[in-house]
């Protein structure tokens, strides 16, 4: 096929782009925001800019939309004390003209937020931070060393008026232990507790005083866990959100029974004493799990810096093992024993770097400071962007947030039946026994069947768009929605 270069100019990054087809890509559109630039763009497969927005601050890597097709970004706090890699101190929603509907500023002396976030089916937003522990502190916790440092900590925020609250928090801090000096707190055998961090498996870095480098977080609300990623510690991490703040920083509680401690890890092994393999050999960034309705659903995918060769990325996948809410993970190997699947990239890149698998089996891949592509199921690049973005993220055409942005200009020939049902969203999921329906406000007529696992029906009525569970086991639940024109789709739900 004859290469088709086409150039776009991009107004406030001043820069050059061209597009590269080389086959057929999937439709949709990428979305992405420079690395301290004010504006986020998202551009269809022909590079055409389909919406942008100029916000009031830089941004610093991660951008999402929302259903209703709303932008959340990270943005550069002015006023930040700390400075560090992705250095960030709040963030920001906007409506699709780019009017600030609410922002959380998370920065002073001893506390930022850095590098990413993700967005929860209930409208929160997890966010990756720093705090300041003193050399005294780290001494006492069993560091063998005499720095400062800034351990990670997650936050959870709730959207407050035209701010924010944190609701739910989790601390590495809490889960320490050390087999250096017997004399100092959180003394133990490393290697019989690979559910804690050894504190001296990662040195604090000497770029501020960030610690363990946690670059990439998500989220999975059916089994209402995190996974996040340490480029220090060449590791990616698993832990109970379920839990309340107290269990957060405790060793029991949450579905897991664990409280805090890592319900599952992998890369690694050496940092909990293990003399099995090696599997993330350097920097590892961006971790998520695979959505629903695509190739390896349920996997973990993440971008592997240096996976192929010292200067060669690729973009993994796992499938650990689960027993209900915990891992059939014995803490002495990494389990799987190695990936179970793999994209060589296309290049190499160090830093930030995201992917995502597309429902057709494509792999969209953004290589930090160099470029984003597509490529096909045999690894084949069929799509090339010339924009050099720290991250970029992919949305589908049936996404409801392009629905919400473009209305059927934007989706061309997708399936209407798709867009539907990704525009009917059940909140919040992971609950205690109310749902809440949005999304079939248009609809001339619909009924709504709620089912068990096994498909065996509960009889329960929807009043006022709400579902009351609550009387019911815990467990998985499936919400099938019939409309008057004859589709039918099911949403999956946690009753906790």
């Amino acid at each position: 096929m004859k290469l088709l270069n086409l150039r776009v100019t991009i107004a406030v990054a001043i820069c050059v782009c061209s597009i590269s087809l080389f086959g057929q890509s999937f439709d949709g559109y990428a979305l992405y925001n420079l690395q301290n630039n004010k504006t986020t763009y998202m551009i269809d497969k022909d590079g055409n800019i389909a919406h942008s927005w100029d916000c009031n601050v830089n941004c610093n890597y991660a951008v999402a939309l929302t259903d209703e097709g709303n932008l959340v970004r990270g943005g550069v706090y002015g006023s930040n004390k700390l400075n560090g890699a992705a250095i960030g101190g709040m963030i920001q929603e906007y409506d699709k003209d780019a009017n600030l509907v609410w922002e959380f500023v998370y920065s002073n002396d001893s506390q930022v937020s850095h590098h990413d976030f993700c967005l929860m089916p209930n409208g929160n937003v997890l966010m990756t931070a720093w705090e300041v522990k003193t050399a005294a502190e780290l001494t006492a916790a069993g560091y063998n060393g005499s720095a400062s440092g800034w351990p990670t900590h997650i936050i959870e925020v709730e959207q407050d008026g035209s701010g924010g609250k944190i609701v739910w928090e989790w601390h590495i801090w809490d889960h320490f232990i050390q087999d250096f000096d017997k004399d100092k707190d959180n003394f133990g055998v490393v290697a019989d507790h690979p559910e804690l961090m050894d504190v001296n498996a990662v040195t604090v870095s000497r770029r501020g005083g960030d610690w363990f480098h946690v670059n990439g977080i998500d989220y999975n609300a059916d089994l209402d866990q995190i996974v996040f990623s340490s480029r220090y510690a060449s590791e990616i991490f698993i832990i109970d959100h379920s839990t309340t703040t107290t269990e957060a920083a405790s060793h029991s509680g949450g579905n897991s029974g664990k409280g805090g401690d890592f319900l599952y890890r992998w890369g690694n092994p050496a940092n909990y004493g293990s003399s099995d393999n090696q599997q993330i050999p350097g920097p590892v960034h961006d971790p998520r799990w695979i959505k629903e309705g695509r190739p390896n659903a349920g996997y973990i995918q993440f971008f592997n810096n240096q996976g192929a060769g010292s200067k060669s990325s690729a973009v993994d996948a796992i499938n650990p093992k689960r027993d209900g809410y915990n891992y059939s993970w014995d803490g002495t190997k990494n389990e799987p024993s190695e990936k179970d699947w793999r994209h060589e990239c296309a290049d190499y890149a160090d830093g930030q770097s995201a992917s995502d698998r597309m429902t057709n089996g494509n792999i969209f891949v953004a290589l930090s400071r160099e470029y984003m592509y597509e490529a096909d199921s045999t690894g084949k690049v069929i799509w090339q962007y010339n924009a050099s973005p720290a991250k970029a993220f992919r949305y589908e055409c049936a996404h409801p947030a392009v629905w919400a942005l473009l209305g059927s200009n934007g989706c061309g020939t997708a399936s209407i039946k798709n867009m539907k049902a990704n525009a009917v969203t059940v909140f919040p999921n992971p609950s205690t026994g109310m749902y809440t329906i949005t999304g079939l406000e248009d609809e001339s007529g619909y009924s709504v069947l709620v089912t068990d696992n096994v498909g065996r029906s509960i009889n329960i009525a929807m009043s006022n768009n709400q579902l009351d569970l609550s009387g019911f086991a815990k467990g998985q639940y499936f919400i099938i929605v019939n409309l008057n024109d004859g589709q039918t789709f099911a949403k999956k739900v946690i009753l906790n």
